[in-house]
Order: C-alpha cells, then structure tokens, then sequence
C-alpha cells in the first residue's frame, strides 16, 4: 500500500470513528450558542428542580477552596447516600453547594451553615443540557476510574482530530489541481478567524 493510499484510509476511518464526536460538538455547541432555544423547548410549566429531601447536617466549611472544600462535599455525598461525579463551591458565606452528575442526571445538594441543614434537589432531564453536558465533562480532577478513562478518550479525541486535519491537508496537497482552491479556502478561514480575534 502505498503512502497516498494509507493517508486516505487513515483520513476516512478517522472521520467514521469520530463521528459520535463530531455529532456530540456540534449539536451541543448550538445549545450553547442558543440557550434559549433549550429553554423554550422546555417551556412547559415543569419545574427545573424538584425536591426530594431534607435533613439535619452540622459540619464546619472551610474558609477556603479546593482540597478541604472537596473533602467536605464528599462528605455531604455519604450523608445523603449520593454517588458520581461532583464538584463542591461556596455560593455564600452561609452557603455550600454540591453539584452532583452524570450524563443523564444532576442532583445538587445545598447545605446551609446557618440552618444547619441540607437540601437534595434533582433537576429534569432535557436533552440541552445532556449535550452540554457531554460537551464541557472532561479533565482528571474526580477520582473514578470510568471519569479518568472519559477524560483519555476526550485527548485520544483531539489527537485524532488533529490527525484528521493533517491527513486532510496532505490530500489536497497532492492533488495539484485543486491547490488553488484550497489556498483560497484557508486563506478566507485564517482571515476571517483573525479577523474575529482582532475585533472581538
């Protein structure tokens, strides 16, 4: 097999195994440019988060952030016999909120230091968020081994995007008589990106 020959099939099978991906970015990346548009595909009246217990809950929060923070949100995680992913953020001085999710569902946990109390709210499903969802999740900071294996294939991802444009720079290149066209082609994208970068 010669190398033009490997290149192509090294660009196609790139393209049809990052497919999902593709697909993932690209609609949640709509989302993001339009939220409104999730929120009126779920006007309907059905509250976004609904309650599903309270209870009793004494612990001193940390006056900082990050490990000790953690270490605490863990902990609200046992009491209320919560599992998965989560991060853990003073959204006051009298309050601490633990964020708990996974791709298809979310529950926050909100502890009040003044009341000494903790609520559990879990919010409904939308496929907005799911998407969203799915497009933000990544880096090695949860301690799952499944949450670790998300975050390789997330990198295995890039490099394969990576890989997919310079298969696709190298069959363009080889075929002299479209060159022309593919210098007018990344000379209208480069020029516009900079452009933005200028402006914005």
């Amino acid at each position: 097999m010669s190398w033009p020959q490997l290149n192509r099939r090294l660009h196609l099978y790139l393209a049809l195994s990052l497919l999902p991906w593709f697909l993932v970015y690209g609609f949640s990346s709509l989302f993001f440019a339009h939220p409104s548009a999730g929120q009126r595909l779920y006007n309907d009246g059905v509250p976004t988060w609904t309650l599903r217990f309270e209870r009793p809950f004494n612990d001193p929060a940390p006056d900082g952030g990050g490990g000790a923070l953690k270490a605490l949100g863990k902990k609200i995680m046992e009491t209320c016999g919560l599992e998965g992913s989560f991060g853990a953020y003073r959204h006051s001085p009298t309050q601490v909120n633990v964020y708990v999710y996974t791709f298809w569902k979310s529950t926050e946990v909100k502890y009040f230091l003044d009341r000494k109390l903790l609520r559990v709210e879990d919010r409904r499903f939308r496929w907005d968020q799911f998407l969203t969802g799915m497009h933000a999740r990544g880096g090695f900071d949860q301690d799952g081994f499944l949450d670790d294996l998300w975050a390789v294939l997330v990198d295995v991802v890039c490099l394969g995007f990576l890989t997919w444009i310079t298969t696709g720079i190298i069959m363009w290149w080889q075929v002299k008589h479209t060159r022309m066209w593919g210098w007018a082609a990344l000379g209208a994208g480069a020029g516009l990106f900079s452009a933005f970068l200028t402006w914005l």
